[in-house]
C-alpha cells in the first residue's frame, strides 16, 4: 500500500472507502422499504401511520444505541467483525418482517434485528474506520461514505415501488433481505486490513488543551454537538419518511410520489461530494452551517407548495441542502477530540443522529393524524433547523473568537 510522505493516505484507504459505500448505500435500504410501504402496512392491519412510523423510529433508536456498541467494538477488534455481523442481523431482520402478523412482529424486526444488530453496524464503525485512513482528504472520504444515503434514495424507492406494486410489501421485504446477505457478508471482505499508522509527528489533539475543547469542557462541546444534531436530524426525517405519503396525499400517483424522494436523493448524492470536499476547504464547521441554512429554508417551501412541479423543485433544492450536514459531525469530532476517542464520540454522534431521525419519523405520522396535513409538519422541522443552525453558530463563534484552525494541521 503506497503512502505518501508525511501522510497516512495509501490507495487501499479507497478501496475501503467504495467498499465501505456499497455496504452502506445496501444497508440504508432497510428504511427505505418502510418509507415506500408506509400506507400499505397501515392500510393490511387498518392501523394509523403513526404505528408503522413508530417501526422506523424504533428502528432509528435502535440503529444508535446499537452504534455505540458497534463503536467499541470497532475500537477493540477492528471494524470487520461488527460490519460483519450487522449484515447478517439486517439480512434477517428483513426476512423477519416480511412475515409479520402484528405491530409487535414490525417492531422487533425493525427495532432490534434490522435496528439494534444491524443497521448500528452500517454507519458508525464504517465512517469511524475510515477517518483513520485519510488526513488530507478526509472530508471527501467521509462524504462518499455519507453519500450512501443518497445512493440509496436514489436506487431503492423506484425499486421498491414496483416491487410492492407487483407483489406486495411482505415480498418486497423478503427479496431485500436475501439480496442483502447475498451482497453485503462478501462486501465486509475488503474492510478487513488494518488502517495505517500514523507518522511520527503527525498525531494531534485537535482543539483540546488541557483536557479542554475550545476553551470549555470536553464533553459539554459534545452535548452541543448532540444537540444540535437532534436538531438537523428530527427535521431532515419528515419529509425523508414521509414525502411519499405527502404527495399522495396531494393527488399525484404513487410513481410521482416516488420520484420525488428519487429526486432528493440524487441530488443529495452529488451535493453530499461536493460538500465534503467544500469542507476540506473551509472546515466541518462552516460547511454544516450552509447545510443547516438550506435546510431551513427548503422546509418552507415544503410547507406551502402543492403542485408536481413545484414538489419536484423542492426535494431537489432539499436534496441539495440537508445533504451537506451529516458528513460534517464527524469531520468537527476528528478536529477537535483526540484520534484515540474518535470511535466512541462518533458513535455517540450517531446514537443521537438516530435519536433524532426517529422522533423526526414519528412526529411526522403524529401531525398528519392530528391535523390531516402534513404543512404543520414541515413548520415544525423548520423550527427544530433553527435550534440546529443556532448551536452550530455558538461553535463556530467560539473556534472564531479563539482564532483555531478550523482544518487539521
Amino acid at each position: 500500500m503506497a503512502q505518501r510522505e508525511g501522510s497516512v493516505e495509501t490507495r487501499y484507504g479507497w478501496i475501503v472507502v467504495f467498499g465501505s459505500l456499497a455496504i452502506h448505500t445496501i444497508g440504508l435500504g432497510s428504511p427505505i422499504v418502510l418509507w415506500v410501504a408506509l400506507k400499505p402496512i397501515a392500510a393490511e392491519f387498518d392501523w394509523p401511520r403513526s404505528v408503522p412510523s413508530l417501526a422506523y423510529s424504533m428502528m432509528m433508536i435502535g440503529a444508535g444505541v446499537g452504534g455505540i456498541m458497534m463503536g467499541w467494538w470497532m475500537d477493540k477488534k477492528g471494524v470487520f467483525q461488527p460490519v460483519i455481523f450487522g449484515a447478517v442481523m439486517l439480512g434477517i431482520g428483513a426476512l423477519v418482517a416480511s412475515q409479520s402478523e402484528g405491530r409487535w412482529g414490525l417492531y422487533v424486526a425493525n427495532g432490534i434485528l434490522i435496528g439494534l444488530l444491524g443497521k448500528a453496524a452500517m454507519i458508525t464503525p464504517l465512517v469511524a474506520n475510515v477517518t483513520h485512513w485519510f488526513d488530507r482528504r478526509r472530508g471527501l472520504a467521509v462524504s462518499i461514505i455519507a453519500s450512501g444515503q443518497g445512493l440509496a434514495g436514489a436506487i431503492w424507492p423506484p425499486l421498491f415501488r414496483l416491487l410492492n406494486d407487483e407483489y406486495g410489501w411482505r415480498e418486497t421485504y423478503m427479496i431485500f433481505g436475501i439480496f442483502a446477505l447475498c451482497t453485503m457478508v462478501p462486501l465486509a471482505l475488503l474492510l478487513r486490513p488494518k488502517a495505517p499508522i500514523i507518522p511520527p509527528g503527525r498525531a494531534r489533539d485537535g482543539h483540546m488543551m488541557d483536557g479542554r475543547v475550545l476553551n470549555l469542557p470536553a464533553n459539554a462541546v459534545q452535548g452541543l454537538l448532540c444537540l444540535a444534531t437532534i436538531g438537523c436530524c428530527t427535521a431532515m426525517a419528515i419529509p425523508i419518511v414521509h414525502l411519499v405519503s405527502h404527495g399522495t396525499d396531494l393527488g399525484f400517483a404513487r410513481t410521482r410520489a416516488a420520484e420525488l424522494l428519487t429526486v432528493l436523493f440524487a441530488a443529495a448524492f452529488v451535493s453530499r461530494i461536493l460538500y465534503g470536499m467544500l469542507a476540506d476547504r473551509i472546515g466541518g464547521v462552516r460547511t454544516l452551517l450552509i447545510g443547516s441554512a438550506c435546510q431551513a429554508t427548503m422546509l418552507l417551501a415544503f410547507a406551502y407548495v402543492t403542485s408536481l412541479p413545484a414538489l419536484y423543485i423542492s426535494a431537489l433544492l432539499f436534496g441539495l441542502g440537508f445533504a451537506g450536514i451529516m458528513p460534517c459531525y464527524p469531520l468537527i469530532i476528528r478536529l477537535l477530540f483526540p484520534a484515540n476517542q474518535a470511535g466512541w464520540r462518533i458513535a455517540t454522534f450517531y446514537m443521537f443522529a438516530a435519536l433524532g431521525m426517529a422522533i423526526g419519523g414519528w412526529m411526522g405520522g403524529y401531525i398528519f393524524d392530528l391535523t390531516g396535513s402534513y404543512s404543520n409538519a414541515f413548520l415544525a422541522a423548520f423550527g427544530f433547523t433553527v435550534m440546529n443552525f443556532t448551536t452550530i453558530g455558538f461553535i463556530y463563534l467560539r473556534q472564531t473568537r479563539l482564532g483555531l484552525n478550523p482544518l487539521p494541521a
